[in-house]
């Protein structure tokens, strides 16, 4: 799997994102092939992975895209070709609305009174738009309340008490998302609770979207259970079931490639890179998590001791917890040197910044040829036109 990435690592300009593309056809082909066996549906979720240069290759394998609101809809619209645009969104604009009616395929709402609201503009669009609700089945075991949909307090979603079937007319679908990058077992701990809470609606629907989290691509997936919780609905119901995986799509199929910029001394040995984590790969401070480094084509994990090689990976920026953390390494690190981080193609391109001027990595794909192509570089004119 790591193998290729010395084909690469001291041929870009760091630092750089770099999408292996056969990694990402070998996620594909899974997903694909849970959509032949189970007839279910699957959709990319764009605010996890939107480089859209690839789209037309996912198009080969999924049933379409999901958005987050007008920007990403119209992305998938342009981009995705003849394929499902879905969206949802905790509220809309009307003025995103106007423009959401006529590129959408689906089109979700957090309430019944945004539903309300809009569903006259939907009707006058006369187009076939097939519309749902959200629902918050006020269960979900993610344990960090950041990434966590089922919080007290949650925007996301109705939960049972505020849904009646009279405000629900003309409602074609019920969407829930309660997953954080989670295994099948937890899916089918969840839908016995939907099914058990919302079942009295969904006799009503024709389809029925567990939203994204699902971590279908990962070695070891229960996909037994990803079966069971689709048929659940197919058979009890008569139900479509969508799935809108964005992790799963480009899991482990991106990598970060940056070089140290100045070793130092403070306590601890000290490696600051020209790379970093609150601008380039913002969850490792949200999440929080470690992201593996490769050493000799081995992904290595970040560490809590000391010693001679114990190496704190900090960034050239002014942010004093601009940390990715410590790591222990198998050589003494160069300034020079280059390093690669694993699994960086999803969330970390979409949610980058330029904090303190920092250059936004440039995106290359290393090609199912072996080959490699820049796809985008990023100037100071980048930086620039985001300010005023």
């Amino acid at each position: 799997m790591y193998e290729k990435t010395k084909n690469f690592i001291h041929k870009v300009k760091t630092p750089a994102y770099v999408v292996d593309e056969g990694l990402l056809i070998k996620n594909l082909e899974i997903l694909k092939s849970v959509r032949e066996k189970t007839g279910a549906k699957i959709l990319l979720a764009q605010k996890a992975f939107s480089m859209y240069s690839l789209y037309p290759r996912i198009s080969r394998y999924l049933d379409g895209t999901t958005a987050s609101g007008l920007y990403e809809a119209r992305l998938g619209f342009e981009e995705m070709g003849n394929r499902e645009v879905h969206v949802y969104a905790p509220a809309y604009r009307e003025s995103d609305m106007q423009e959401l009616v006529q590129i959408c395929d689906h089109i979700v709402f957090n309430t019944p009174k945004q539903w309300k609201k809009y569903k006259d503009k939907v009707k006058q669009s006369n187009r076939n738009i097939s519309c749902g609700i959200r629902i918050n089945p006020g269960y979900a075991e993610v344990e960090t309340d950041l990434y966590n949909p089922c919080i007290p307090g949650s925007r996301l979603g109705t939960p049972l008490e505020g849904l009646n079937e009279e405000e629900l007319e003309g409602i074609d679908g019920l969407h829930f998302h309660t997953m954080c990058e989670q295994d099948a077992d937890v899916l089918w701990r969840t839908v016995q609770i939907v099914d058990k809470k919302f079942g009295v609606y969904l006799k009503h629907m024709k389809w029925i979207n567990f939203g994204g989290g699902h971590h279908i691509t990962k070695e070891g997936y229960q996909m037994e259970y990803l079966e069971k919780s689709i048929r659940l609905f197919q058979e009890k119901y008569g139900l479509m079931v969508y799935l809108e995986p964005g992790e799963a799509i480009a899991l482990n199929a991106g990598f970060l490639v940056s070089e140290i910029l100045e070793i130092m001394e403070n306590g601890k040995k000290i490696a600051i890179l020209d790379t970093s984590a609150a601008c380039h790969m913002p969850d490792v401070l949200e999440m929080p998590y470690y992201p593996m480094i490769l050493q000799n084509n081995k992904a290595s994990f970040k560490v809590d001791e000391e010693g001679e090689l114990v190496y704190r990976l900090g960034a050239p920026t002014c942010l004093a917890g601009d940390v990715i953390g410590d790591y222990k390494f198998q050589q003494k690190l160069e300034e020079g040197q280059r390093l690669v981080f694993c699994d960086m193609a999803i969330y970390s391109m979409v949610k980058n910044n330029t904090f303190n001027g920092m250059p936004l990595p440039s995106i290359y794909l290393y090609t199912k040829e072996n080959e490699l192509k820049l796809i985008k570089e990023f100037h100071y004119e980048d930086f620039k036109k985001r300010l005023s």
